[in-house]
């Protein structure tokens, strides 16, 4: 009993009271049971006695004779004392229903511009801060089923990633409008048209130019609408092409610059191609560290990565089981070791591996040859660089898988801020959005 009435939330003392007063209650009514049962016939004999002799009227009700009787006022006297120490006890507030074990889900998102899009095994939504304070929530539609490749090893993380770009792409876009709304207008005061100073030649020509910009705009906004699927794939291609001339070109060709320093004999041995493989990746790290050093000084992708933090705080505060509040997520940590900052630092460091060893078969003296091979094993590198945060994800606790998660935490110190309160709200209603029913189906 103890144990049930705790998880009611009753504190210790008023259970102890109840039990004490139920074990009095037990042995009054087991003492007073004989003398009541010998009050009881006595009455009844009396009076059957007064009716058969005509004395006394039937009465209404014996009950209310009962209430004299010692024992029935002493066992009352408990029962009320029993109730009273029931209803003095303030329970506590019932906590919400919190998972016994924490677990790691496969729930996601990215930082948007003042918002957050999340992904879950279901549903995918974004939740972002309007200008007038009010959080806007809309789930994007997401496809049914998952297609053959994208359960293949090595082929689906370059599908999933590319889906992951489009889906993003379009998402940031939107988030940028949403982000806007609510605005307080602006008050325009118009000149009354006598007031107005007549208008020259040219300032007639250069109205008629930009009524004939706008109307030219407004013809591709429209146009950009009726295709707006292909507008965001292109968006999503142009994004990955600079990325890959940022990470995987430009380091290759620093390289092969370099490589006119040495002679033609020199420059096919495995030992040298080895060595500038292993250049060419300290060239792509830093270019990748400076690229984060310098977006995390602007002003904007500063906000970016403050919900980018909010984002990993309110995963990270799902899956330790807690109620998703402010308070609970505040407290929690913004390095989360299933981050996409890991999968980039992934893929620079296997980008090193699979170079080298292709280097070491092809040679390194024709430069745009380089470039051909390593825009060929881009989706290889992808494919592996997946598969390693798939497993280092599930096995975050062991060594080796620690060694590749490492670097991604540490650079979660640039592409994460702590949030504001505010943020946190937002990330919490995209989490929300794409929790599944059943808790065991967002298990990574």
């Amino acid at each position: 009993m103890d144990e049930d009435m705790r998880n009611e939330g009753l504190e210790n003392g008023s259970v102890d009271n109840i039990e004490a007063s139920s074990e009095t209650l037990l042995d009054a009514v087991q003492e007073a049971a004989p003398g009541i049962e010998e009050t009881v016939s006595e009455a009844a004999v009396e009076v059957a006695q007064d009716v058969s002799s005509g004395n006394a009227p039937v009465p209404e009700t014996d009950v209310d004779a009962l209430q004299d009787v010692p024992e029935i006022q002493e066992a009352s006297e408990i029962q009320e004392a029993t109730v009273q120490a029931v209803s003095e006890a303030e329970p506590a507030s019932a906590p919400a229903p919190v998972r016994s074990k924490k677990k790691k889900t496969t729930v996601g998102g990215q930082a948007l511009i003042e918002g957050i899009m999340m992904c879950g095994p279901h549903r995918t939504a974004i939740a972002v801060r309007k200008a007038d304070g009010s959080i806007y929530v809309e789930e994007i539609k997401k496809s049914a089923s998952e297609t053959f490749f994208e359960k293949v090893p090595l082929v689906r993380g370059c599908i999933r990633f590319f889906r992951q770009l489009v889906t993003g792409t379009a998402a940031l876009m939107k988030s940028a409008e949403i982000s806007e709304e609510g605005a307080p207008e602006e008050n325009v005061t118009r000149v009354a048209a006598e007031e107005t100073a007549p208008q020259t030649i040219q300032e007639v020509k250069d109205e008629k130019k930009a009524a004939s910009k706008e109307k030219s705009a407004s013809k591709l906004d429209h146009w950009a609408e009726k295709h707006s699927d292909g507008m965001m794939i292109f968006a999503a291609v142009l994004g990955l092409a600079f990325s890959i001339v940022l990470f995987i070109l430009l380091p290759r060709l620093v390289v092969d610059t370099a490589l006119h320093f040495f002679s033609a004999e020199r420059s096919d041995s495995i030992k040298l191609n080895v060595a500038l493989n292993f250049v060419e990746g300290l060239v792509r790290i830093t270019i990748f560290l400076l690229y984060l050093a310098f977006t995390s000084k602007l002003k904007d992708i500063a906000r970016v990565w403050m919900y980018h933090g909010a984002e990993h705080k309110t995963i990270a505060c799902y899956e330790a089981g807690e109620p998703l509040t402010v308070e609970n997520v505040r407290k929690c940590s913004r390095f989360h070791p299933r981050c996409g900052t890991a999968f980039l630092f992934i893929v620079v460091l296997v980008s090193i591996l699979v170079f080298c060893v292709a280097s070491v078969f092809i040679g390194v003296r024709v430069w745009w040859v380089n470039m051909l091979v390593r825009l060929a094993l881009v989706p290889l590198v992808g494919g592996i660089s997946y598969e390693i945060l798939r497993l280092c994800g599930r096995h975050d606790e062991n060594p080796i898988c620690k060694v590749f998660i490492a670097p991604g935490l540490a650079l979660q110190k640039l592409t994460t801020k702590e949030p504001t309160d505010s943020m946190i709200e937002v990330a919490i209603a995209s989490v929300q959005a794409v929790i599944p029913e059943n808790e065991n189906e967002d298990i990574w």
